[in-house]
């Protein structure tokens, strides 16, 4: 399979979205999220994906404008948190994103998790946000297939993608094909399971056969599979390892060593279990 660094998807919307970006989740010391950054940047990364519960909208926004790129060479995700969700609430909540990411239009803007008591007036506020031209896509995440199910019985407009805990412990079988049916792609958080799969010795005899790290095995995985990734470090040398995993593939066998190491198990909540959690 040929695979390239500059690959997007073309959403169901018709827009591009990289489809291997840079995760900025627990990134909030300013100095190692520069250098994070800057990093991420000269190797190539050009989708970023921020959130307001992340605290780091503003040195994203910072960074942007002081990093000569050229406002259409980046793509940019942000998410309201649960707090910020409902309609008159969502529309503050992005506001204050966009003035954070000093942005005159997100690129993608998520929920962060289906919540009961707000399901429809959050998605009405989104749908707003993008006709009025503030986001180029709309998206969700952790959502089921169920979750979804319900989402579609009152939207104008499908989610552009999922953004769902995936990773070789939990692959998300079932919920990728679902996606794939509905033309939404299936974006992975936490693509290495927070690094809890990669002392496995399937990955470590993979990365011996192909010369690459665990890491980088489970990566490629992910890309074969058409999950798009947002990995995500703060040390220079791995950001620039997860982006080295273009110069290899896995072949059938590989692919099934990596299959069998689904356990069902998650590294964070089941979604319905926050989606439950209505005051978090």
């Amino acid at each position: 399979m040929t695979l390239s660094f500059s690959d997007t998807y073309r959403l169901n919307n018709g827009i591009e979205m990289p489809k291997h970006g840079f995760g900025v989740y627990k990134l909030t010391d300013e100095k190692r999220m520069r250098t994070a950054l800057e990093t991420a940047a000269e190797v190539g990364y050009r989708l970023f994906d921020t959130a307001s519960f992340y605290h780091n909208e503003k040195q994203l926004g910072d960074f942007f404008q002081s990093s000569g790129l050229n406002r259409n060479d980046f793509f940019v995700t942000t998410k309201m948190w649960n707090n910020e969700q409902g309609y008159d609430e969502t529309l503050r909540a992005f506001e204050q994103s966009q003035k954070k990411l000093q942005l005159d239009q997100v690129d993608l803007y998520l929920v962060h998790w289906p919540k009961q008591d707000t399901f429809f007036e959050t998605w009405r506020a989104v749908e707003k946000l993008y006709d009025e031209g503030l986001v180029r896509a709309i998206g969700v995440s952790n959502f089921e297939a169920h979750h979804l199910d319900r989402l579609r019985k009152n939207a104008n407009v499908l989610p552009v993608i999922d953004q769902v805990e995936t990773h070789p412990y939990f692959p998300n079988h079932l919920l990728h094909r679902y996606l794939e049916e509905l033309h939404i792609v299936h974006q992975a958080w936490s693509p290495l399971g927070r690094g809890s799969v990669l002392k496995e010795p399937t990955l470590i005899n993979l990365g011996q056969k192909h010369g690459k790290t665990p890491a980088q095995i489970v990566l490629r995985w992910h890309l074969q599979n058409d999950i798009s990734i947002i990995p995500k470090s703060e040390t220079p040398a791995r950001i620039k390892e997860n982006a080295a995993i273009y110069d290899f593939a896995l072949d059938d066998k590989d692919m099934h060593q990596l299959d069998r190491l689904n356990t069902g198990e998650r590294v964070s909540h089941a979604p319905d279990v926050m989606y439950i959690r209505s005051e978090v």
